[in-house]
């Protein structure tokens, strides 16, 4: 009787929370961040969308450095770029934790410049930071007001069209000039250059944790270091993170290629991208050279 007379009591607020609850349960199977073209897709997402929803195969991972240089269907030791921006090894620990990626046979990872950083900022959309008790609205809350707004103005106009988000990831034509190089040198010392080690813990403890994966999964791992625009000096970070990274690579046995100083300013759009016209196939070529050199990757 007590439970009987507390459902009545409760029975609004009791329908409202399982009406919440259905409906989010509803939406996550839906899954508009992915399925739908109405709504933003960050790179992971695009990834997956470019091979028709295929999750497993060799990966080249990285952040925007490597969707800039490597051209996939050009390559002849082809690998699915998973570059994505401001993509960290934290991230690639998060996609193979969560099971968003069965990595096949080889797994080669980009290093760049800010790959690493801990207190870098990446983008929020990208599955593997959702909490499993967080409604699905609430953590995609930005992009369905986004695309709320424009469902709701179209409908004002009689019409239910709208206008499919961008699902290419962003490459690098051209060259920008010498005031913008420096503009982004001189905010990317003042935001990381005086970091030290210390501000990698979390990103080289998922490197410890990747090493470790990809010898439980028979994985042949190799890690690039992407190239740096040496017409401007290197963050004051990067030898001694550098030092770091490959005294651990080198314990595990990892077959390692420096690229960071070998391309001269003429073939970088900025910084840290190589221009797609000319820097992207030669990096593309000689990335191609390295890893066929290395062998077969032993199937996993």
């Amino acid at each position: 009787m007590k439970a009987a007379a507390y459902l009545k009591k409760n029975s609004f607020i009791l329908g409202l929370l399982l009406a919440v609850v259905v409906s989010n349960l509803l939406i996550s199977w839906w899954d508009p961040m992915v399925t739908s073209r109405r709504f933003y897709k960050n790179d992971f997402t695009k990834t997956l969308y470019h091979h028709g929803w295929v999750n497993s195969g060799p990966v080249f991972f990285g952040n925007s450095s490597v969707t800039g240089a490597y051209i996939e269907d050009k390559s002849a030791h082809p690998l699915v770029e998973m570059g994505l921006s401001y993509g960290k090894l934290t991230d690639l620990k998060g996609i193979l934790q969560d099971k968003l990626y069965d990595v096949q046979q080889e797994l080669v990872i980009g290093i760049d410049v800010h790959t690493m950083l801990d207190a870098l900022e990446t983008d929020p959309t990208y599955q593997w930071f959702k909490p499993w008790y967080q409604p699905y609205v609430y953590t995609y809350r930005d992009y369905f007001r986004d695309s709320g707004e424009e469902f709701a103005k179209n409908l004002l106009k009689g019409s239910l069209d709208y206008q499919p988000r961008w699902i290419d990831k962003e490459l690098y034509p051209g060259r920008k000039d010498d005031a913008y190089l420096k503009s982004k040198w001189d905010d990317y010392d003042k935001r990381f250059g005086a970091m030290t080690l210390k501000d990698f813990k979390q990103n080289l403890d998922a490197l410890d944790w990747v090493l470790t994966y990809a010898n439980d999964h028979r994985l042949a791992l190799r890690v690039i270091w992407m190239p740096w625009n040496k017409g401007y000096a290197d963050p004051p970070y990067v030898a001694s993170l550098k030092q770091d990274v490959n005294a651990r690579l080198q314990k595990a046995n990892v077959p390692v290629l420096d690229l960071m100083h070998t391309y001269d300013p003429p073939y970088f759009h900025d910084l840290v991208h190589l221009n797609r016209e000319d820097g992207a196939p030669i990096f593309t070529k000689e990335v191609d050279t390295w890893l066929n050199s290395l062998g077969k990757p032993p199937k996993s």
